[in-house]
């Protein structure tokens, strides 16, 4: 069975796939987020993010609904923008969920330093 965030990547997948062949509806949201660029796309999550958090601390639970929706969509439009697939990001969270909790955080303080150290490189 395809989970429901699944679904909603593949149909903004496809908006991403027509937007770069040039039949995307110039009306639609996706298309006018994607014409504004990557920087504006992360703005907006980062925007979605903050308004998540504040609903979480002091809205009411419709507001956290409808902003963790916000937030979703802009995560899953971003991941479709750089061609990140969900079943990346499901796999990395499955292996986090067989690990106990301070083996998982000493992998993913490796996998950081190894990360750091390759944009070093990367640089020369």
């Amino acid at each position: 069975m395809t989970h429901r965030l699944d679904a909603v990547y593949a149909r903004i997948a496809e908006r991403v796939k027509a937007y770069e062949a040039g039949q995307a509806d110039p009306s639609s949201r996706t298309h006018r987020l994607l014409a504004a660029g990557r920087e504006k796309i992360a703005q907006k999550l980062g925007e979605e993010a903050v308004e998540t958090v504040i609903e979480a601390v002091t809205g009411k639970k419709k507001d956290l609904v409808e902003e963790s929706a916000d937030l979703l969509f802009f995560l899953l439009l971003i991941w479709a923008e750089r061609g990140l697939k969900p079943e990346k990001v499901w796999n990395e969270l499955a292996v986090r969920l067989d690990l106990p909790e301070d083996k998982e955080r000493a992998r993913r303080k490796r996998l950081g330093a190894k990360a750091t150290e390759k944009a070093s490189h990367d640089s020369l």
